[in-house]
């Protein structure tokens, strides 16, 4: 978990929601995030002799070792309700869902988060709050999913700078402030990017990251899910309150301390 990419503030976020015994935690974000991958480590976190883990996914992404792996087959009739429906009936304590698309697979994992257990998966929306205004989309009635919902974040993918020919630089002036980089703070800023050589294959990049919004489920929240608001009003207020850093101010971060450039933060949280 801790490679990554969270912030100390989101990784302690995190973990103190795969600790509660039930409960639903829940990644958003386009195809090719990297949200099953992070969704892996919370598993591999989680994954104990004591504990029962099972997990429904379109495909199987990846073997874990004492975790019991089902790959959907739309032809056999096994969807992903389905299978979770017969998961259910094996009372595992952990449930991963490799997505949720549609509003019976909704509901039967906010019933199964309901029955204690925990239960993990995924949504595609763009941030956190989206994550949370999806399910009600679905028909999923919002004392539900307020009661249910311990945390959801949002995630995209960046390129990290090659540490074999990275070097200082300076970006415009217009770009930085466009990411809320103001003079005083990029004079505090170690700004890298890679020249290019044979480890990187020239491109200046070696490895990836992750972007991250994190929104815990707390009273607020809650209360205002329950009057139904938007996704940008609960995003507003988490803001405003300081109980979330969006992904382009977690972006200007990792660009302040060289570990991408801006302009491959542009091209993720930017589009």
């Amino acid at each position: 978990m801790e490679a990554l990419g969270f912030s100390p503030r989101n990784l302690e976020k995190i973990k103190n929601a795969i600790t509660r015994p039930h409960g639903m935690i829940l990644a958003a974000g386009p195809t090719g995030s990297g949200k099953t991958t992070t969704l892996y480590a919370l598993l591999k976190k989680l994954n104990t002799r004591d504990v029962s883990i099972v997990t429904i996914e379109d495909p199987v992404e990846y073997a874990i070792d004492g975790v019991r792996q089902i790959q959907t087959n739309s032809r056999a009739g096994l969807t992903f309700a389905s299978g979770l429906r017969g998961v259910l009936r094996q009372d595992p304590d952990i449930i991963m869902v490799g997505e949720i698309r549609d509003a019976e697979t909704a509901a039967i994992s906010v019933q199964a988060a309901q029955t204690g257990h925990r239960v993990l998966s995924t949504v595609h929306t763009n941030d956190a709050a989206g994550a949370i205004t999806r399910f009600m989309d679905m028909g999923i009635e919002p004392f539900l999913i307020s009661s249910v919902l311990l945390v959801s974040f949002a995630q995209r993918l960046v390129r990290t700078v090659c540490p074999y020919c990275k070097e200082s630089y300076q970006p415009p002036e217009g770009a930085l402030l466009s990411f809320g980089i103001t003079a005083e703070k990029a004079r505090n800023a170690n700004f890298q990017r890679g020249k290019g050589c044979y480890q990187c294959k020239n491109t200046g990049y070696k490895g990836r990251t992750g972007l991250f919004e994190v929104l815990v489920n707390d009273e607020m929240v809650q209360d205002m899910i329950l009057k139904r608001k938007s996704s940008q009003e609960i995003a507003r207020a988490a803001l405003e309150t300081g109980r979330l850093r969006t992904l382009k101010e977690d972006a200007a971060q990792k660009v302040m301390r060289g570990i991408t450039t801006l302009e491959e933060a542009a091209s993720a949280v930017m589009t």
